[in-house]
């Protein structure tokens, strides 16, 4: 589901908010990309791309973290993602370890599809040339986070049988029902 450009239009309304949102977006996933690291270590491949996400993550977060200070705010606190949380409660619990890693290699290739949305809209549709072309150049980069952890999804997942095509669509699907009650709020993900 395209988010509507009135969401945009409240961001923009609330520079402040949206950017300490993003902010914070940015310090859980370089966090989600550690606890890879942590969770699955001797998955070799994993472990050097998480360590290369982690630190595009926190630059981003810095990079955040900068608009604010460039417009005399300072990072407000950590907001709740209950578009997050509810994500994470989709698939169930247990399973193989393989099945774990693929699912949660999922969840975070949904968020990062999601945020890339979310930018794209920010950037097409705020009148801030400047933050237009911010929000631009990190739809790019979401873009390609939620294209690796699709990979990755399938390099674990199908060699064990998992079928990650019919769970990423199942998810999809799940996910464009779960939106459709979100983009009031002036988060990247409300």
């Amino acid at each position: 589901m395209k988010t509507d450009a009135k969401w945009a239009e409240l961001a923009e309304g609330n520079i402040e908010e949206i950017l300490t949102d993003h902010a914070f977006c940015e310090q859980k996933a370089a966090s989600n990309a550690i606890s890879f690291i942590v969770k699955f270590p001797e998955y070799t491949e994993l472990v050097s791309t998480m360590v290369d996400l982690a630190r595009e993550e926190l630059e981003h977060f810095q990079m955040a973290h900068n608009k604010l200070i460039e417009k005399g705010f300072v990072l407000g606190r950590e907001r709740k993602d209950d578009y997050v949380n509810e994500l994470l409660k989709y698939f169930p619990k247990g399973g193989s370890r393989t099945n774990q890693l693929v699912e949660r290699l999922l969840v975070s290739a949904m968020i990062e599809a999601r945020s890339c949305e979310r930018f794209k809209t920010l950037s097409e549709n705020i009148k801030d040339q400047e933050m237009a072309k911010f929000y631009f150049e990190l739809m790019k980069s979401e873009a390609g986070h939620y294209a690796m952890f699709i990979r990755l999804a399938k390099q674990y997942g199908e060699p064990e049988g998992i079928d990650v095509n019919e769970k990423w669509e199942d998810f999809l699907a799940f996910e464009g029902e779960l939106i459709s009650r979100y983009g009031q709020k002036v988060h990247i993900h409300g």
